[in-house]
Order: structure tokens, then sequence, then C-alpha cells
């Protein structure tokens, strides 16, 4: 059998080489991304491997894709859980964005820390929400629905082979090629022709929209490898003569830990694409909807200091209002360094972050008993804190890249009000549960701290 990391990892492998491929920018990529992580874990040694091996760091990807109704998204999770990736968060970026993107969206990933450990891919997937009247009249709703119904994403031998490897935890080595080569395939950009005239009417509506119902097939988005130095990367590609967004989406670049998700990309790229006119007449054309993505991962921080993360982005937007001159990235740099604690004790003191927690070797051997308290047990050496990373999204940050390689900002009314989604309305989408990350960073750490009690034989988990 091939394990269902296994396939993981080897879908992602072939993904990865088919995107660069196709958008050859990517591959470049990737090559400033490993060269940027050598020259880290050069400089700066075991400490670069905080927030994981450079082997997991350099091979790490997620990627992004985008389909149309609640049975497309059924299917896409039969899909990826074939790979052991589950359905985790729910994100609402028609409320994050300020421009028209009328989708929702969660990712599917590994939930299990060695499974995380052994390959991390995850996929941010995003539904359309024609039901959102802010976006799509009734009648243009109809024909998008009527659209997206008569389609096909994902061949029936494909779900058939995911449904068993998502049953028997793999795949005989005899079905796994085959399932590898068809779920590849699935997400490559397809030759079909373009009805022009029905994506040009999505488009203007959102250009996201038209990516998603104004095509017959899905494809992926972008391709996300993951770098210790995200600002340097940054300067290496203008360097190079690739064209980046405005700005590095997420907290600021401060001394002190690396929280959560910075994100940024190259913009989109006009691909050449077949259009169908309506006289049935097919011409070349180009679309921009595809570009490349990089991101540095940081430390998961807790419901708190995720309030702490909200808070500020709102005061950065207020004082940005004040004084139109200034630099965004000086004023949240500013706000960050004032409000965010600078070391990562600090952090877990504060209950801002989420670490494990493990006894430490060779601890006092003077026959002292141990103190209950978390903080005793830390400051006195007994116990050490790794912190946990950073596995999931931020919806302004995600909404700001999209944003950031839409070629206009569409349409949207405001008047109206819209259609309500949630995550429990995801999970009956799904017919499975979308997980609380949160559930997710909190069960690592009791679970460590549940650990520590017991090889320190303390009355329970240290607080």
């Amino acid at each position: 059998m091939i394990s269902q990391w296994r396939l993981r990892a080897a879908f992602a492998a072939r993904l990865s080489d088919m995107y660069g491929r196709e958008v050859p920018a990517y591959t470049t990529l990737v090559d400033v991304s490993r060269e940027v992580n050598e020259e880290v874990l050069r400089a700066r040694g075991a400490d670069a491997e905080r927030l994981g091996s450079i082997s997991r760091v350099t091979a790490e990807r997620h990627g992004a894709i985008r389909v149309g109704t609640p049975a497309e998204l059924r299917q896409v999770a039969r899909v990826f859980g074939a790979l052991g990736m589950h359905p985790v968060g729910f994100y609402d970026l028609r409320e994050a964005a300020s421009s028209a993107v009328p989708v929702v969206s969660t990712a599917f990933r590994p939930v299990d820390g060695d499974e995380l450990a052994r390959n991390p891919f995850r996929v941010f997937t995003s539904m359309l929400t024609p039901a959102d009247p802010r976006f799509f009249d009734t009648d243009l709703r109809d024909r998008l629905e009527t659209f997206l119904a008569a389609r096909e994403l994902f061949p029936p031998t494909l779900l058939d082979l995911a449904d068993r490897a998502e049953a028997e935890g793999g795949l005989s080595e005899q079905d796994a090629e085959p399932f590898l080569r068809l779920a590849v395939a699935a997400f490559e950009l397809s030759p079909e022709p373009i009805d022009r005239a029905w994506y040009e009417t999505l488009e203007k509506v959102s250009a996201v929209a038209a990516d998603i119902g104004g095509v017959r097939s899905t494809h992926i988005n972008h391709l996300t490898p993951r770098v210790l130095d995200i600002d340097e990367l940054y300067r290496r590609m203008t360097e190079r003569g690739i064209e980046m967004i405005d700005t590095i989406q997420g907290p600021p670049a401060c001394q002190g830990p690396d929280l959560l998700l910075r994100q940024t990309s190259f913009r989109a790229l006009a691909e050449p694409r077949a259009l169908r006119a309506p006289d049935g007449g097919v011409t070349s054309g180009a679309l921009r909807v595809r570009f490349g993505e990089v991101e540095a991962r940081g430390i998961a921080v807790t419901r708190e200091g995720r309030a702490l993360y909200d808070r500020l982005l709102t005061l950065v937007d207020e004082q940005a209002a004040q004084h139109p001159g200034a630099e965004r990235t000086e004023l949240a740099r500013a706000l960050w360094t004032e409000h965010v604690p600078g070391t990562e004790r600090d952090l877990a003191a504060q209950g801002l972050g989420y670490f494990t927690y493990r006894v430490t070797p060779g601890r006092p051997g003077d026959g002292s008993r141990p103190p209950q308290a978390l903080g005793d047990l830390l400051d006195q050496g007994w116990v050490r804190a790794e912190p946990i990373v950073y596995e999931d999204f931020l919806p302004r940050s995600a909404a700001g890249i999209f944003q950031s390689n839409l070629s206009g900002e569409g349409s949207r009314d405001n008047e109206r009000q819209g259609a309500a989604y949630d995550s429990a309305w995801l999970s009956g989408a799904l017919d499975r549960e979308v997980l609380d990350p949160y559930a997710l960073y909190e069960r690592q750490r009791d679970h460590s701290l549940a650990q520590v009690a017991r090889e320190l034989e303390l009355d329970g988990p240290p607080g």
C-alpha cells in the first residue's frame, strides 16, 4: 500500500512540476525561495529551523483552487480526503475584500502533528456564491447555476479511487498511479476554447467569478512555496525583473517572534487562451488569472492573540485614514512593536501564542519537587516551550492577494443583503465537519501539557 501521506507528497510534487511547466515564473519563485532558505540556514543555524526543519520548509507548498457549487466542493473533499487532508477553517472573502470577490473558502490540510511533519501540503479552496444578490441578479444567477450544473470537473474513476484511498488509508501501487495522474490532470489548465461573451459577462461582476464560472474546468490558481525571509525574496524577485504586487500581506516585519502568516506574490500573468466568438469562430486571446504566491509562516496565535492582531489592523486602517501621506508599513510596524510581545516567553506568558511543552532533559536531580505553575516550570528550567506553526490562513490577506491580481474592481451592490454562509453551512455542504483551527492547536498544546504532568508527576496539567 502507498500510504495517504506518500500519496499527498507525490501529488504535491507532481502538481508543482505541472504548474512550473504552465507558469515558468513559478519555477523562478521556487528557485529564489530555495536560495534564500539556504542562506538563512547558514546565517542563523539551528534557529532557522525553529518553525520546521529545512527539509520541510523547502518542500512545503500550498495550492489554491476555485469551484462553483457545493456538489463540486464535495467532490474536491473526496479527492483531498484520499490524501489525508481535512477541511479546516471557514473564510468569507466577500467580507474581507473591498472589491468584488464573491467566494467563501476553506483549507484542506493534514491535522495530525506527525502527518504535518511528513508533508504539510494544503489547498485553499474557494467556492463561488451565486446566491448572493450583491453580486448576481436573479437572471445571472439562474444562467450561472445552469452552466455550473452541466460541467464535470472530476471523472468518476478519480472519485472512486479517492473514496477507496480514504476508506483504506492508501492505495495499492497499481491504483496509486492512475489516481495521481487523474488528480493532477483535473487541475491542469484546459485548452478548451472559452465562450468569450459569457466570460466577459461574469467578468463585469468579478474576475474571480469569471475564472470560476466562465470555464468548463477548474485549475490551480496558484502554488505557494514557503520561505524563511520573505522580505529578501521580494527584493530578489524584483531584481530579476518579475513584477510583484505592491505589498507583503499580513503582520509587518519586526523584531521578535514571527507570528501567523506573511504572503506576497508576483502579478497575474497574461496567459494565452482560446476564445470562442458568438459566431463560433475561435481566436487567440489572453487572460490574467494565475499568479505565483510565496509565504512565510510564523507561530500560531490563540483567540486572544488573534483578537489583538485584528485590533491592530483596525488601528492601522484608522491611522492611515487620518494620515494619508504616511507609509502604511511603518504605521503597522510602530503599532506592532508597541503592542505585541517581543519574545516567545512573553507571548506564552500572556496567553497569546500556542506552544507545545516538553520536560527538559537533565532536569534538577537534587530531589526538589517541580512547581505546578507553567510559568515557574519554564523559568526554573523544568520545561521548555516549542512554538506551534500557524498552518492556516488570514482572510484579509487572502483577499488582499486576490485583489492585487485582479484587473478591475468588479461590481457589488452593497444596498442588498448578502446571502448567509458560515462554518456550519459549509460543513453541511461538504457532508463532513469543517474543523476549528483553534481547537486543533489547543489539542496539540493540551496533549503536551498532559505528558509533562505525567513525566513530572504533577497533580494535573500545569496552568
